[in-house]
This record gives structure tokens, sequence and C-alpha cells, in this order.
């Protein structure tokens, strides 16, 4: 005696068509997952875009400070400056350091630092080192 229960040939066993309740829920899961992923990558991505336009603002701000200073008839004086200037509707802070330098005589370095300063938006320094003509 068989204890098994009956088998149909396989002719006449249903056809199953389609995925199981458990098959649809891990692709669920899957599918979810890949788009969490892909929302993170575009935060970020959108994060590094803003970072980078806020370094452009700097240095674009930094360089025209420096065109100004290169190109004066009158080098700045030796010694610290600071102060403030307004770029493209941005507050930036400028930090100046002018020195003789005693290995390039006939020269003056200076050193300027430039950071954003708007509410809301404080950044790190940008700096520029660059050496002009001295004053005969």
């Amino acid at each position: 005696m068989n204890r098994h229960a009956p088998t149909l040939p396989a002719a006449n066993r249903p056809v199953r068509n389609g995925f199981t309740l458990i098959e649809l829920l891990v692709a669920l899961a899957i599918f979810a997952l890949a788009g969490l992923t892909l929302m993170r990558m575009e935060g970020q991505s959108i994060a590094r875009t803003a970072d980078l336009d806020q370094r452009l603002m700097r240095e674009v701000t930094a360089q025209n400070l420096a065109a100004e200073w290169l190109t004066d008839p009158m080098p700045p004086s030796l010694g610290d400056d600071a102060g403030e200037v307004e770029n493209a509707g941005r507050q930036f802070r400028w930090d100046r350091v002018v020195e003789a330098p005693a290995e390039y005589p006939g020269t003056i370095r200076i050193v300027l630092s430039v950071k954003e300063v708007t509410p809301g938006r404080e950044t790190n320094a940008v700096t520029y080192e660059f050496l002009r003509v001295a004053p005969s």
C-alpha cells in the first residue's frame, strides 16, 4: 500500500503561473533599498554642488581682491589688515598679511584669506599667497 497521496499525471497537474506572495515581498524590498540608495546619492550630489558654489564664490572674490592689490600703482602697506566685501549679494570677510620676505629682496609677500560670512552660509576660508614688486 502506498502511504503517499496519489500524484496526478503531469498532464493533469495544475499549472502555477505568477509569483508567490513571498517572492513579491522580496522583490519590493530590493526595489525599496535601491530607491533609498539612489535618493541618498542624489542628496549627496546636491550637497556637493552647493559646496562647489560656495567655494567658487570665495575663490572669485579672493582673485578679485588680489587683482585690485596687484594692479594698484601703490602696493598695500606692510602689516595686517582686514575688511568685508560684497560679491553677488553675499558678504565675505578678508584678512591680509603683507610682509617683506628676506629670501626675495625687492618684493612684498601678500597672504590673503577670504571666507563667506553671509548669515547661514558661513564657510571655511580660501587662502592665496602671492608676491609683488615692492615700492622703490
